[in-house]
C-alpha cells in the first residue's frame, strides 16, 4: 500500500467522498484503512463493569484503500504516489503533481 498511518487522505467515492481525514491505522492484509471521522457507524454496546457504559457508540469502520486518495502536503490537492530512488537508493514517496517527496 502507498499510504501509511498519518497521511492525510481524501475519500474519492462512496457516502462519506469529498471529507479528508487523517489514516489512524491501517490493515495491509485486507487492503483497507481507518480514516478519522470517515465511515462512522453506530454500533450498540452491553455495559462493561471495567470500562463503559452501555449504549449506542458512535465510531470508525474501515474503507478500502482504493477509495482514498493521498493529499500532498505540498501542493494540499490529491494526487497519486510514484516510488522513487534517491541518491543514496533509499525509496521515497514522490508526489504525481508537483513532484515533492511526500516522507
Amino acid at each position: 500500500m502507498r499510504v501509511k498511518t498519518g497521511d492525510t487522505v481524501e475519500v474519492i467515492t462512496g457516502k462519506d467522498r469529498g471529507k479528508r481525514g487523517v489514516i489512524m491505522r491501517s490493515f495491509p492484509k485486507e487492503e483497507r484503512v481507518l480514516v478519522e471521522k470517515v465511515n462512522l457507524v453506530k454500533r450498540h454496546t452491553k455495559p462493561n463493569p471495567s470500562l463503559t457504559a452501555g449504549g449506542i457508540v458512535t465510531k470508525e469502520a474501515p474503507v478500502h484503500v482504493s477509495n482514498v486518495m493521498m493529499v500532498c502536503r505540498h501542493c494540499k490537492k490529491r494526487t497519486r504516489v510514484a516510488m522513487r530512488f534517491n541518491d543514496q537508493g533509499v525509496k521515497q514517496r514522490v508526489c504525481k503533481k508537483c513532484g515533492e517527496v511526500l516522507d
